[in-house]
């Protein structure tokens, strides 16, 4: 039976024909370890038969193609060995989430306690912390003084659609105005007739009950 590599899917291949290098990293919070630098012998070689095939062609042109196809081989040979080496050395850095199958950190993302990765069983005491600090944050804005302009705002107003930006010239509105200061556009609309006092629809020219002309 053929020797089988058992590797992982948290990682990145950094090799190159001069050499091998690998990097795992966690799934969860991104940090990694990267092996050193391992030089390949027949990279070497190759990249020497490379340049003499650049300065005198000929005989030294038919060695680097025999070096290329030797290279080919021998390369991958010394690429697999380096890469299960890699995966030995780091691989107890990390461990798989038996739940969502990630894998994770074991320094800063696994919770030994509960036998899975901190995404699917979050220390208490941190979320704990965090759901503090949230809600904290939400009573300053619940208990944020009003501002003055805001304070005028009686409870009609409040009830009543107010606008953020001209749906004329789009300029943006910095208080609950009548009319546009940019471009001069009537903000607010009547919503009663000023005669019968009937109720308006958005945007009518006449009132529906009487037929006063409600747009001046």
């Amino acid at each position: 039976m053929s020797e089988k590599i058992v590797f992982v899917r948290n990682y990145n291949d950094l090799s190159t024909n001069g050499g091998f290098q690998f990097e795992f990293y966690c799934d969860r919070c991104g940090t990694g370890h990267r092996t050193l630098f391992k030089a390949s012998v027949t990279g070497t070689i190759s990249n020497v038969l490379d340049a003499a095939s650049s300065l005198f062609g000929g005989f030294f042109g038919q060695a680097a193609d025999i070096g290329e196809r030797v290279r080919s081989a021998s390369w991958e040979k010394g690429h697999d060995q380096a890469f299960a080496e890699a995966i030995q050395n780091l691989k107890s850095d990390f461990i798989q989430c038996p739940s969502c199958m990630a894998w994770v950190c074991r320094k800063g993302c696994w919770n030994n306690q509960k036998g899975l990765c901190k995404e699917c069983a979050p220390d208490l005491g941190v979320e704990m912390a965090a759901a503090q600090a949230r809600r904290s944050v939400e009573e300053v804005w619940e208990h944020a003084a009003m501002a003055e302009e805001d304070k005028k705002l009686d409870q009609q107003q409040w009830r009543e659609t107010i606008r953020a930006s001209c749906p004329e010239c789009e300029a943006p509105l910095s208080s609950n105005a009548k009319f546009c200061p940019e471009c001069g556009a009537q903000l607010k609309r009547k919503s009663h007739c000023s005669k019968c006092g009937g109720k308006l629809a958005d945007g009518a020219k006449f009132c529906a009950e009487c037929g006063t002309r409600t747009v001046e």
